[in-house]
C-alpha cells in the first residue's frame, strides 16, 4: 500500500481547506456504510481511504451536497470495511 499525501491530493481539490471538509464527509460515508468504496479496501481505515480517492480523482467536491447523516448500512459477515462489534 503505498502512503497518500497531502500534495497527491491537492492536485484535484483547489485547497487544503476544502481538502479536510472533502476527506472528513468521505471518511464519514465510509465509516457508515453509506457508501461503497470505489478502490479495494487495503486494510485501510476510512480516513486513508478517503484519501486514496480523492488523490485518485474518484472524490471531489460534489460529496459535500451529500447529506452528513447518511443511513447506516449493516456490513454482512465478511464484507471488508471496519467493524464496530463490542
Amino acid at each position: 500500500m503505498a502512503r497518500v499525501t497531502v500534495e497527491d491530493c491537492l492536485d484535484n481539490v483547489e485547497n487544503r481547506f476544502k481538502l479536510v471538509m472533502i476527506s472528513t464527509q468521505r471518511a464519514r460515508q465510509l465509516s457508515r456504510g453509506s457508501r461503497d468504496a470505489q478502490l479495494p479496501w487495503e486494510n485501510d481505515k476510512p480516513t486513508v481511504m478517503a484519501l486514496r480517492e480523492i488523490a485518485a480523482g474518484l472524490v471531489d467536491h460534489t460529496v459535500l451536497d451529500e447529506p452528513i447523516e447518511a443511513p447506516v448500512r449493516i456490513r454482512r459477515e465478511g464484507e471488508p470495511g471496519m467493524s464496530f462489534e463490542e
